[in-house]
């Protein structure tokens, strides 16, 4: 019989895969695509600077008007785009950062505006994408209670802002509160933990030695609350995922700070994943 604890984390597991896995997971993203200022046209044509996938899919369905930082879509007469069930003829575009972005679709191709490095980029996402179909499971590490360690939360004095190392060879910026410091087995271990805009849990980008070869060469992600009023934060690695570049090349992951690579195996949580 499973103890209340193994239920919780069998139950984040479920709620995990099923984010995944859901028409606007990480499994449906199929492409990225960065805007440059004027026209970008939208379409399956490869010509188009935003190029979406499906035979369906007209070649040139309008293009993307960028005019400094404000984005709009002109639809081609036809193109079958529709925002919110309706069909767009000329619609502003708000991106990820400033909100819930608008999301454009043609036929089970959705798009929208992310802001990453002070630039604009275009998201895609298909329903019907090859990695939702192959989508096999994640394995795990064994569920153990030892691997929900209780920390220390070392406020910053003022905040500070780190630069953080990113998939695509650029660096992001988060707000950086403080860090979580912690012992595991002997070892003295310390995480800078980030704040990401209209997020109020703490973001941990972590390595560890299980890293290359059990787990992603790139680190695994995990969220916990801020710290409660005795200055204690609860880090359970056994929450701890694998990030969205894993699964897609289209995603602009953070990874660790040479500082927050720990000189531990933890063993615990997500495995590498294979689609194999």
């Amino acid at each position: 019989m499973p103890t209340p604890y193994e239920r919780e984390i069998m139950a984040w597991r479920v709620h995990r895969t099923a984010r995944l896995t859901a028409p606007d997971g990480w499994l449906a993203v199929v492409g990225l695509a960065w805007l440059a200022e004027g026209e970008n046209t939208v379409g399956s044509d490869p010509s188009c600077r935003v190029r979406l996938p499906g035979d369906d899919v007209p070649g040139v369905v309008g293009s993307i008007i960028l005019r400094g930082d404000a984005a709009t879509f002109t639809a081609r007469p036809g193109s079958g785009v529709t925002h919110q069930g309706l069909a767009v003829a000329e619609l502003p575009l708000r991106d990820d950062l400033a909100g819930e972005p608008t999301r454009l679709r043609v036929g089970s191709v959705v798009f929208h505006l992310i802001r990453r490095y002070d630039r604009l980029a275009v998201r895609i996402r298909d329903e019907e994408s090859p990695a939702r179909a192959a989508f096999k499971g994640i394995d795990y590490f064994p569920i153990d209670r030892r691997w929900r360690v209780q920390a220390r939360f070392e406020p910053h004095q003022p905040s500070r802002v780190s630069r953080v190392p990113t998939v695509l060879d650029k660096e992001e910026t988060y707000d950086t509160p403080g860090a979580v410091a912690f012992e595991v087995k002997g070892v003295s271990c310390r995480l800078e933990a980030f704040l990401e805009p209209g997020e109020t849990d703490l973001f941990i980008v972590f390595g560890d030695q299980t890293n290359g070869s059990e787990t992603y060469g790139g680190g695994r992600y995990l969220y916990t609350r801020q710290a409660d009023a005795s200055g204690l934060v609860i880090v359970d690695f056994n929450k701890a995922y694998n990030p969205p570049c894993v699964f897609t090349p289209h995603a602009t992951c953070a990874l660790p700070l040479p500082e927050n690579r720990l000189p531990v195996r933890v063993e615990a949580g997500e495995k590498r994943y294979s689609s194999m």
